[in-house]
């Protein structure tokens, strides 16, 4: 049986950045991943913001995994066409109390390295966002908070890997696992068995159980917090250019109001503590809630109608902080608590653990890497609609064209899922959140998925 030098198992952010590391670095690298396509876990609904880390604790493993995923980001994103929409960020004090904070903060950023943040007063703040509801008192600038593509990157990460050799699998749920002292057997229900020398969890929302289960003991336990978002009408995005940040507290970084790269503007997340790892619900109330916030800090937005709601879970645990552990004895490493700084983080984590291991297993790091070029999706550059003999527009929402659907069900990683080509290409997400072209995707994808698409009783393609 070959034997990999490295099994990730998770390819959701920090999965994706994590073999695309290791396979940059010579390393024979397996992926695997239980859902039907990358980021189908925790990663799907990211914010999308790519943070400096100027609130993270000064000195932190956190914050020098943000920093340098922050700057590994904006190294490749032009080699990879992976875009950045460039908002800058306001931590907005809506009350005295809060004004008092924003001092703690100021001194937290600039001991994070972070030293052109600015201070606003009231009338900076309107001369900067003109709809912003007249009671911010005063905010903290942070020039360099910008927004992306929440899934491009790590499908450009994870097909880099795969050009250097990485193996891809899902439905690939990790069963069982023992250890003979050289390598890990890991047994798959679809794959059989695999083996690798090292294996790196990266699972996310069930990154203890598998530790408790092939280890027999996890050092930390996830307890997902559940974040819910409302997503306005493009028209409102027209109404804001800075990414409105609160001033936070001990348990989460709070509500945020922000333009998404796709020509929205979205607010969110809660912070709900569950015990559910695999569902995360929306309900009326909540996102009422999200809608009352946002009128709040934008009453401009009042009235704007809604193209989406939709939640997501964060790996949280018992702890703050990132749990990373390596267990060299066991050639295992366990990278736990990735939570939503996790999206920036994950080039750097993947570098820090890479260099945990690179101790006991270094390999010859690739001499020229091959670096895929994604299709842009961000409504703030040139769309595939706009280049001539797209064939069709299948999602007159999101102005999806043909030419995108096709592209994403082909090529080495190909969609895999209704959530998958969501992700490739934004088919139904817009206003009518796909009642206009679900007919016709799934006459397009017939046979093409692993998890069909259902044609509504008496539709037509």
């Amino acid at each position: 049986m070959d034997t990999a030098d490295v099994a990730v198992i998770g390819a959701g952010a920090v999965g994706c950045a994590m073999a695309r590391r290791f396979a940059l670095e010579g390393a024979r690298v397996v992926v695997l991943e239980k859902g039907a396509d990358l980021l189908s876990g925790a990663s799907k609904a990211n914010s999308a913001i790519l943070h400096t880390g100027f609130d993270a604790p000064v000195g932190s493993l956190e914050q020098a995994c943000i920093r340098d995923g922050y700057a590994e980001y904006m190294e490749l994103r032009e080699s990879m066409n992976l875009p950045v929409l460039e908002t800058g960020a306001m931590v907005v004090a809506w009350t005295p109390q809060q004004r008092d904070a924003l001092d703690g903060i100021e001194h937290q950023a600039i001991a994070n390295g972070i030293h052109d943040v600015q201070r606003l007063d009231a009338a900076e703040i309107r001369q900067r966002e003109p709809h912003l509801a007249d009671s911010a008192l005063e905010a903290l600038l942070v020039p360099r908070e910008h927004v992306i593509d929440p899934w491009s990157p790590f499908l450009a990460y994870l097909l880099q890997a795969q050009a250097h050799g990485a193996r891809i699998l899902f439905d690939a749920e990790v069963a069982s696992g023992s250890f003979d002292g050289e390598a890990w057997s890991l047994q798959t229900a679809r794959h059989g068995m695999l083996r690798a020398r090292t294996v790196i969890n990266c699972a996310g929302l069930f990154g203890d159980r598998l530790d408790r289960a092939l280890l027999g003991e996890a050092d930390f336990e996830i307890r997902p917090r559940k974040g819910q978002f409302v997503v306005f009408d493009k028209a409102a995005a027209a109404l804001l250019r800075t990414i409105i940040l609160p001033v936070p507290t001990e348990r989460t970084k709070g509500v945020v109001l922000c333009r998404t790269a796709f020509g929205n503007l979205l607010v969110g997340p809660t912070a709900e503590e569950q015990d559910d790892r695999d569902r995360a619900a929306t309900d009326e109330a909540t996102l009422r809630g999200l809608i009352g916030e946002a009128e709040a800090m934008l009453p401009a937005v009042a009235g704007m109608p809604v193209t989406a709601t939709y939640a997501g879970l964060r790996p949280a645990t018992e702890e703050k902080h990132y749990r990373i552990r390596h267990r060299p004895e066991r050639n295992w490493i366990t990278v736990g608590g990735i939570r939503s700084t996790g999206m920036t983080a994950a080039l750097g984590i993947a570098r820090y653990v890479h260099g945990l291991y690179a101790h006991t297993s270094p390999h010859r790091q690739v001499a020229t890497p091959v670096s895929p070029r994604m299709p842009n999706l961000a409504e703030h550059l040139p769309r595939d609609w706009a280049m001539p003999g797209f064939g069709e527009m299948v999602c007159h929402c999101e102005l999806v064209t043909r030419r995108e659907i096709e592209a994403a069900l082909a090529g080495p990683l190909p969609a895999r899922d209704l959530g998958g080509l969501k992700r490739r290409t934004r088919c139904t997400m817009g206003r009518c959140q796909g009642f206009g072209c679900h007919a016709r995707l799934a006459a397009l994808t017939e046979g093409r998925l692993s998890v069909p698409m259902t044609l509504p009783a008496g539709a037509e393609a």
